[in-house]
């Protein structure tokens, strides 16, 4: 079980629209709508893990010191929630150090794990990306979602856990299901609000039982926020992935955390991250 710790306005469906710049004065939700998903985990005794941006680390510390509180496992979700395509080698390294110095502070715990913003490690960027990861001190990514995808995606990665560099981390890939040759995405977001419930489940108990592999679901914290603003002039396919399936998400989780047995990322694939870096 993960959760991508983002604000409404850090989106990738809103970088068109709503500038960097802008940020600082949006009015923030991250804290109270991930309060909520603690009490949720809390209630079903389900430990997770929370991929956060630096950016929010920093400005709500108190709040990481609740995630690692609670038992969870505290990850990166880089600082400024770039590309990593887009950002290059470079600025990337710089990325990922000011985020891991900014989580560390907050939580008082060493961040071993990463996520990419938008799933934005891909086929070009795999080797060197996962390089500069190992040399960050990182020791496993789950950024790479082998299905195809207008905004990202890489569907002839391997489907399971892998390496794409000799020299850097595991890579955990979202979780898919093979159909018809190809790979449908079984992992959570925006997805898992468009799918009907029991065609996803469906699908996570074929990864777990005829795979015998673990799923990795995620979600955000805004996606179970129905009373966020509302950014219109964002255009009509970002506002439907977006807005789409949020009055209903919250309970949604609830019944996914009492059908499945949940765990941390560091915990759940403890011997895949191990294999790499005993």
């Amino acid at each position: 079980m993960s959760v991508d710790v983002e604000d409404w306005f850090q989106v990738q469906a809103f970088a068109g629209t709503i500038a960097r710049g802008a940020w600082e004065s949006l009015p923030r939700r991250v804290e109270e709508n991930t309060d909520r998903l603690l009490a949720l985990f809390d209630d079903a005794g389900v430990r997770a893990t929370f991929f956060t941006l630096g950016w929010v680390a920093e400005r709500h510390p108190a709040l990481v010191r609740r995630i690692v509180a609670g038992g969870h496992e505290l990850a990166s979700h880089g600082h400024m929630h770039e590309l990593v395509h887009a950002i290059g080698p470079e600025r990337f390294r710089a990325d990922l150090l000011r985020a891991r110095a900014a989580l560390e502070d907050a939580g008082g715990v060493a961040v071993i794990g990463y996520r990419a913003p938008t799933f934005s490690i891909g086929p070009a960027s795999a080797p060197w990306a996962h390089a500069i990861l190992a040399e960050t001190g990182h020791r496993y990514s789950s950024s790479i979602f082998p299905v195809k995808h207008d905004l990202y995606g890489a569907p002839d990665a391997p489907r399971g856990p892998w390496r794409p560099d000799a020299s850097g981390v595991v890579e955990l890939p979202m979780t898919t299901v093979r159909l018809g040759g190809r790979n449908l995405p079984c992992s959570g977001g925006g997805w898992f609000r468009l799918i009907p419930y029991a065609l996803f489940r469906g699908g996570l108990r074929r990864v777990n039982a005829v795979e015998r592999r673990a799923g990795i679901f995620y979600f955000h914290p805004w996606e179970i926020d129905p009373s966020q603003p509302r950014v219109a002039e964002a255009p009509r396919l970002s506002r439907f992935r977006h807005y789409t399936g949020m009055s209903t998400m919250a309970a949604r989780v609830g019944r996914l955390l009492r059908d499945f047995t949940w765990g941390r990322m560091d915990e759940v694939f403890a011997h895949e991250i191990a294999a790499i870096h005993p």
